[in-house]
């Protein structure tokens, strides 16, 4: 069984055309094209704002003239995360497969967030057995590495008050509200000094972590690579004078860390002292991860001796700081049993240009104060250390309203189909629904979508049946809809 065979036949035909697209964040060219192109051969009226958001317009089924306007929204770009480091995003397709109930990528992140948002839009906008009030598709750009597309939302360029936001990754789950949340970076200048030559050189590597989403898979307790390496060289570098040649770890602000690596050489008297604290450092680590990162992998490699070392000072200043940096869940809600209230992930540590070493953070909080807060501490660890240390601008958390309208017929929606009233909460990941309400405050919104797991890994997948749910709920917000008077 391939993508074409699967149900609801219109709704993955089209996913499986979105999957061929590559559409990385911030080079969203071909993915535009390709809705641009797609409005064209349908006969869709579309326009695009400065950003690059793209909205298309459907009008109402005949005598659905006078239902509220209900925009659909999803966004273009996917986190681009592989097994195979030499994975061209932005020029190959990405490979699908059914394994039983579910669909995923060979290797690679599947797309399904925020693809098959697009894909239930598309649909809509296509699907002629409809019954709906006037429809709107909006598709923004940089969901994922900057939420640039909805903060710089064009003026009027959405015209309802209901917005149906399809990017949840439960199926039988409604959500009416979101986290806020800003990054924070520490950037560590160093002076290159010689590689000692009676030094013996290691790269100590951690590979194959779980990772996942910082907000959604926060909770989970899953290994987060930089601090595993920052955990071991803190704990050599108590008993032995360290020279860090190289270090790197994660990708994405947005994404827990699966794999880093460090090269350092210590004297080449104490090489075997480094292979036995290696090994005991391994047994540990399994035993903290034990039926949590059934896969992640320690290496200890002796490699040549590099071309050049990291200062001492700054090699020290940046252990210590990454060793005791906070990572991970930091409070929960109050208000809703098992909601994350506020975390903080260590998302990545890079060496870039002109003698620089660029650690990048991301904190979230569904209460405004709290973010700000875990945000401050993250800068005070690394202004003690000596970085450099800048916020972004953030985004806004989404307050849920329990009196939203459209959220009683989403769940009625659910529960006429199949049975089930679905579970109302609050998502600790970042949506783009709290931009949104900053800029049309009068807007009545829920998320929902189809179960995914492992998202933001190479080991994320969808649920086929919840897919069909998912369409089917959607289709039956909008009929409900469109019995209504705006």
């Amino acid at each position: 069984m391939t993508i074409k065979d699967l149900k609801p036949a219109l709704v993955f035909g089209i996913f499986d055309q979105i999957t061929k697209v590559p559409r990385p964040s911030k080079k969203e060219e071909k993915i535009r094209q390709f809705l641009l192109d797609f409005a064209a051969e349908h006969n869709i009226a579309v326009k695009t704002d400065a950003i690059g958001n793209v909205l298309m317009s459907k009008p109402a089924t005949p005598g659905c003239e006078q239902a509220p306007v209900v925009i659909l929204q999803s966004h273009m770009d996917m986190v681009c995360e592989s097994n195979d480091k030499s994975f061209d995003f932005e020029n190959s397709p990405i490979a699908t497969e059914v394994d039983g109930e579910w669909l995923q990528a060979k290797g690679t992140t599947l797309g399904a967030d925020n693809g098959i948002g697009m894909a239930a839009s598309l649909a809509v906008m296509v699907d002629d057995t409809l019954v709906h009030g006037p429809v709107q598709a909006l598709f923004t750009v940089d969901e994922e590495t900057g939420l640039t597309g909805a903060n710089n939302l064009g003026p009027d360029m959405i015209g309802g008050n209901i917005l149906l936001n399809l990017d949840s990754e439960d199926d039988a789950e409604i959500f009416i509200g979101c986290a806020g949340g800003v990054d924070t970076t520490a950037t560590f200048n160093y002076k290159r000094s010689v590689a000692p030559t009676d030094y013996h050189y290691f790269k100590f590597d951690v590979s194959k972590g779980l990772g996942g989403h910082s907000g959604g898979d926060i909770h989970l307790g899953r290994a987060n690579a930089n601090k595993i390496v920052a955990r071991f060289l803190f704990n050599l570098s108590r008993k032995h004078e360290i020279s860090l040649c190289e270090i790197d770890g994660g990708n994405l602000r947005n994404a827990i860390p699966r794999a880093a690596h460090a090269v350092f050489g210590v004297h080449t008297s104490r090489k075997e002292d480094i292979v036995v604290e290696f090994n005991h450092y391994v047994a540990d680590i399994k035993n903290e991860f034990s039926g949590i990162e059934p896969t992640l992998e320690l290496d200890l490699a002796s490699v040549d001796r590099p071309d050049f070392a990291v200062d001492s000072d700054t090699t020290h200043n940046l252990i210590y700081a990454l060793y005791c940096a906070p990572h991970g869940v930091i409070s929960m809600s109050r208000d809703l049993e098992g909601l994350v209230e506020t975390s903080t992930n260590l998302a990545s540590v890079k060496m870039i240009a002109d003698g620089k070493i660029l650690v990048t953070t991301s904190q979230r909080s569904s209460v405004e104060s709290r973010k700000w807060d875990i945000a401050d501490q993250v800068e005070a660890v690394f202004a003690l250390a000596g970085a450099e240390v800048t916020h972004g601008d953030g985004y806004p958390g989404w307050q849920p309203n329990m009196n939203s309208r459209i959220m009683k017929i989403a769940s009625d929606a659910y529960r006429d189909l199949y049975g089930v009233t679905p579970a109302v909460k609050a998502i600790h990941a970042g949506l783009e629904c709290g931009l949104f309400l900053s800029k049309y405050p009068g807007l009545d919104m829920v998320s929902f979508g189809p179960t995914l797991q492992g998202v933001h890994s190479p080991s994320e997948r969808m649920h086929i049946p919840a897919v069909e749910r998912f369409w089917g709920q959607l289709c039956e917000i909008l009929r409900k809809v469109s019995t209504l008077k705006d």
